[in-house]
Parts: structure tokens; sequence; C-alpha cells
């Protein structure tokens, strides 16, 4: 799939794929096991239900139904998406390095930031790296780190490296400068405008005003 979709409803008995084998073929796929699916059918019976759902299906609905009852469905599992994507988007501003990660797109989300941490000072890193390392396309990476995070992949990769900047000028072990290079940026100026656009504060600044807070 070029473009992946947020999520996936089809039909049990299809012609050249049947909608079994499609979910078995959508969560067997790296690149799109993240993606929910809901399965419709006209055989009724628990053994039926059963291998759609073991095929990793996240819903599976017997005809006759309601659209109604479908169109929640879908609403409640994009909503769950949505939350899952903000509780971990909060969970790695806090601290870099610091997540602890379990379901398949927590640990894609683990990968990504072990990748990121190893290249922190590698000011030449870029995203075509970043997916290369992590087997998947760039528009694949783009889609998945979106919705997780809420960030394009540069915007994370950046955001990364300002909060492991924070860390390190909380430490007070390092010049402003020092920890510039040490978080992946080519020169102290773009260092400093990027940390004031994030943070509303310069480097120097941020520093001073943690001391300052510890010393009270």
């Amino acid at each position: 799939l070029f473009h992946h979709p947020n999520i996936i409803v089809s039909d049990i008995s299809m012609p050249e794929m049947d909608g079994i084998e499609l979910c078995k073929k959508v969560k067997n796929d790296n690149r799109t096991f993240h993606i929910p699916i809901i399965l419709l059918t006209a055989i009724s019976g628990e053994e039926s239900q059963i291998a759609g759902l073991g095929s990793g299906a996240n819903d599976y609905m017997t005809k006759p139904f309601s659209f109604e009852i479908l169109h929640s469905k879908i609403r409640n599992i994009l909503k769950q998406q949505e939350s899952f994507r903000k509780t971990y988007q909060k969970q790695v501003e806090i601290k870099p390095g610091d997540v602890v990660l379990e379901s398949p797109d927590e640990k894609f989300l683990q990968e990504v930031i072990m990748i990121v941490e190893k290249n922190i000072s590698n000011s030449n890193f870029s995203v075509d790296e970043l997916s290369s390392l992590l087997f998947v396309s760039r528009v694949t990476l783009y889609k998945r780190i979106v919705n997780l995070t809420g960030k394009t992949p540069l915007e994370f990769i950046k955001s990364y490296r300002l909060k492991r900047a924070t860390q390190l000028l909380e430490k007070g072990d390092f010049t402003v400068s020092q920890i510039c290079y040490k978080v992946g940026f080519k020169t102290p100026k773009n260092f400093v405008k990027s940390f004031k656009a994030e943070f509303d504060v310069i480097p120097s600044k941020y520093a001073d005003n943690k001391k300052m807070m510890e010393d009270i």
C-alpha cells in the first residue's frame, strides 16, 4: 500500500483474496500490521468468528448488521488509536530513552527511539537513513510516526535531540556549544534558534532557570 488507510473494513467473501487472507497479509507485514481491521461476513457461528479474530482482525460483524453499530465500532477504534498516540506522544516528550513499550506500535516506536538515540550526535542523520534502518519506506515511516507522536519524522528527530539537550543542560557538565554538537546540531546558532522555538527560552537561560529553581 502506497497510502496507508487508518482502518480497513473488509468482507470475508471476496474474489481473488478472501477477507481472512487479506487480514493475515496485512498483519504479517511490518509496514501495515498497525492498521486495524473489521471483518464482515454472512457466515454465522463461533468457528467462523474465531477464524476471523484469529487472523488478527480487531473486530468481526455478522450480516445483517446495523450500519450505525459499524460506524460506532469504527469511531471507537479510531478514538483508541488517537488516545494511544497522545499517550505515547506525552511519554516520549517527557524523557527520551525512558519509555517502556510493549505493543507492536510501541515496539516500532521503541526501535525508532533506539536508532535516533544511537545517532543523536550525528548531524547528518536523515529520515531516509532512519527508514532504511527500520526496513520501511519513507511513506510508511511518515504515516506511522505521525500517527504515534503527532510529529513528522524530521520533527520527531529534532524534538528528541532538543529533549536530550535539556537533560544535558540540567546536569550542568557541558557548555551550550558542547551540547549543541553532542545532540547533532551543526552550528550553535541553529541549536539556540531551534531550542528557543521549542521551549521559548535560550539554552543558557534554561540552565540558569533550572539552577535557580534548585537553589530555592
